[in-house]
């Protein structure tokens, strides 16, 4: 459900980078401020347009507290430069002034013709609000609108669903954060979170509806998670598309047994969700940190043929970073272990808006363009500060935390000076060590890196692969006093348990790092 908030006017500077163990309200963000702006960032890159001159261009859009509508920025193709365009505005109740297109929007490209709307057409989903004489929201809107010349005009087209009641009240039916995304046969389906069931006893349930026409009309509600009881909220669908041709969805599960927990469902024709009491898979890794709050969910064309799955939420629980400023992926498209990288925006979140969903984009460069909502500086808890961040970093997905393995006496333990600012204190063998679940998209040779440190007496990590060991080659020294030790071994695709611990003492460990052989790792 969306929380109101009101931003000020303020400037516009570049946010330093700085290590941090811990989120604490001093912190400093990593990125580049792109705007001001509340949250809810979407990007879309266009790839289908009549023009082929368009195709590569960005469009953005996000939340801006106040009654002038969803801002648009675009980067051209071959840019690195952001621009404003414009302000798109409720067109459905031109005039009114109580009415403005504010909250949640969704960009979305047609891949194919949906109805009479061609290939290429550009479509933008958002909340429009109606307020009552004392200027508070009590009326909502999903509208959408289509632009047939690539983002740069809007017309309306059709309102998906209509709600009622201000957010904050406890009868309030309101209607929130539609998704979109076309089928294969062309039907155009609207995602969304809705109130309109409490009397049945759903707090708040996720349904959708799908139009044969464009979007000029839609069907009757089907509904894809409800929890029955009358607590939980689940919301903030995301839907993507898998390369087995299935669809993955994700969404928070608000006061849940744990509250924001993130969940996917798969559907095979991205209608039929299952059971909608069916929570499905969570997202968790082996520790047990799970992301929490303002999910999204990208499918990511890398690390092999089953591609990656990205999760990216506001903030996280079970010892994963409670500012959310991880990435938590999977390669084998949604099954077995998740594992966290730090996100390339380092979102500073001294109020909930901050990180209140981001955008992710894989740039034509193999690099992540990441987005994000976050606190100011100098007034992390102040949401009327807030500031939209950008930053880009490589999309690699081959380093499995320490952290984020089952652990066998070992704890997690804060560290600025590790890669994810966290670490694992793995006991003296035959007590300690860690056990990663991995993944191997393809057969061949790897090289495995175990980044380490002692305690004070000397040791060695011993590594095992499926309990065959693994002798170790070299150990270099890194920076802060950690060494990285280096294992080759071939590795067939598929699973496969490596089992790291000490060869006499307890240590720590940071990560273990895996690369075809022969390749370079990163970031060491």
């Amino acid at each position: 459900m969306k929380r109101p908030v009101i931003v000020i006017a303020m400037g516009l500077c570049v946010l330093s980078a700085a290590p941090s163990a811990a989120v604490q309200p001093g912190d400093a963000p990593v990125g580049t401020v792109l705007a001001k702006g509340v949250g809810y960032p979407v990007l879309v890159q266009l790839a289908h347009q009549a023009d082929p001159s368009a195709n590569g261009r960005v469009l953005l859009a996000f939340e801006r507290d106040g009654m002038g509508g969803i801002p648009l920025y675009v980067r051209e193709p071959g840019q690195r430069d952001w621009r404003f365009t414009e302000n798109v505005t409720d067109q459905a109740h031109r005039g009114d002034a109580d009415w403005q297109l504010r909250w949640q929007p969704n960009l979305y490209e047609l891949p194919r013709a949906s109805g009479p709307l061609p290939a290429g057409t550009v479509l933008l989903a958002a909340n429009a609000t109606g307020n009552d004489a004392r200027g508070r929201v009590v009326s909502e809107d999903l509208q959408l609108y289509a632009s047939d010349d690539g983002g740069h005009t809007w017309r309306y087209r059709s309102s998906i669903i209509k709600g009622g009641g201000k957010p904050e009240d406890k009868d309030n039916h309101g209607v929130w954060e539609p998704n979109l995304r076309v089928l294969d046969d062309g039907r155009l389906v609207a995602w969304y979170s809705s109130e309109q069931h409490k009397a049945a006893g759903y707090n708040q349930l996720l349904a959708h509806k799908v139009s044969g026409d464009g979007g000029r009309t839609w069907s009757a509600e089907h509904i894809d998670v409800a929890i029955p009881g009358g607590v939980e909220r689940p919301g903030m669908t995301v839907v993507d598309r898998l390369p087995d041709g299935r669809y993955v969805m994700s969404y928070e599960d608000i006061d849940g047994p744990q509250n924001g927990h993130v969940y996917l469902k798969f559907s095979r024709d991205g209608l039929d969700w299952g059971d909608p009491a069916d929570r499905g898979t969570p997202v968790q890794t082996q520790a047990g940190a799970w992301p929490a709050a303002s999910p999204i969910v990208k499918w990511l064309p890398v690390g092999g043929h089953g591609g990656t799955i990205a999760v990216l939420a506001e903030r996280a629980g079970g010892g994963g970073d409670p500012g959310g400023r991880a990435i938590y992926w999977n390669n084998d498209l949604g099954r077995g272990a998740w594992w966290e990288a730090p996100a390339p925006v380092q979102k500073l979140t001294g109020n909930i808006h901050a990180g209140w969903t981001q955008a992710l984009l894989l740039q034509q460069d193999g690099t992540l363009l990441h987005l994000s909502s976050s606190s100011s500086s100098a007034a992390p808890a102040d949401a009327r500060a807030n500031v939209i961040l950008k930053a880009s970093a490589p999309a690699r997905f081959d380093r499995y935390e320490a952290e984020d393995a089952a652990r066998h006496w070992a704890v997690q333990i804060d560290d600025p000076t590790t890669s994810n600012r966290r670490k694992a204190r793995v006991a003296a063998p035959p007590l300690g060590r860690l056990d990663f679940a991995v993944h191997a998209a393809t057969d061949g040779p790897r090289l495995l890196r175990v980044r380490w440190q002692d305690l004070g007496f000397p040791t060695q990590p011993v590594l095992r692969i499926d309990g065959r060991a693994i002798a170790a080659g070299g150990t270099r020294d890194d920076r802060d006093g950690w060494r990285i030790t280096s294992f080759r071994a071939p590795l067939r695709a598929g699973d496969h348990t490596i089992a790291v611990g000490g060869s006499v003492h307890a240590l720590d460990i940071d990560y273990l790092q895996i690369d075809a052989a022969g390749s370079q790792a990163s970031g060491d």
